[in-house]
């Protein structure tokens, strides 16, 4: 907290396999998680617990061993786009849904753009999985952090939810 009462945002980097993704966040919360074209300045990573923990389990995710996140989030948005992200926080790792099925899935089934536009708006990607979100006709669509990325992704996923399937079944 500053003097005034207010928290303080904090920015710091992680060096992804699809680039840098700028780190914003409090003492206490993850507030924002995107990809970026460039550095400006680095957080030291051991200076922050939170800071720290965001670079394990982002490093975890990458390398195939983490699934699921689990980091205190703080973010804003309007009533409908925090119920279109808690929609995408349920689609299961290594899987898909259409912006149609998540306009039904928050009753409101005529939506599909706006489900679009608060996808685009998603403050913590990765994190809010919405390169998980894709056309009715299974086309990767939109995706803030490019279509590349997007596919990248969902492949990567897809592997590695395929690894653990068959690890379990032997």
């Amino acid at each position: 907290m500053t003097k005034t009462g207010e928290t303080r945002l904090w920015k710091s980097f992680y060096f992804s396999p699809l680039g840098p993704i700028e780190i914003s966040f409090t003492e206490d919360f993850l507030c924002g998680l995107n990809f970026v074209a460039e550095v400006k300045r680095k957080v030291d990573v051991l200076a922050i617990p939170l800071l720290r923990s965001i670079h394990e389990q982002l490093s975890q995710y990458f390398s195939g061993q983490r699934k699921n996140f689990s980091l205190p989030l703080q973010y804003k948005g309007t009533s409908f786009q925090m119920a279109v992200w808690a929609a995408l926080l349920e689609i299961p790792y290594g899987e898909t849904a259409s912006y149609k099925e998540i306009a039904v899935k928050i009753g409101r089934e005529k939506a599909t753009r706006a489900v679009g536009a608060a996808n685009r708006a998603n403050p913590v990607s990765i994190i809010i999985p919405c390169h998980r979100v894709i056309g009715a006709d299974g086309s990767l669509v939109g995706y803030g952090g490019e279509l590349w990325r997007k596919a990248w992704l969902l492949e990567h996923e897809k592997k590695h939810k395929k690894l653990a399937e068959n690890d379990s079944c032997l």
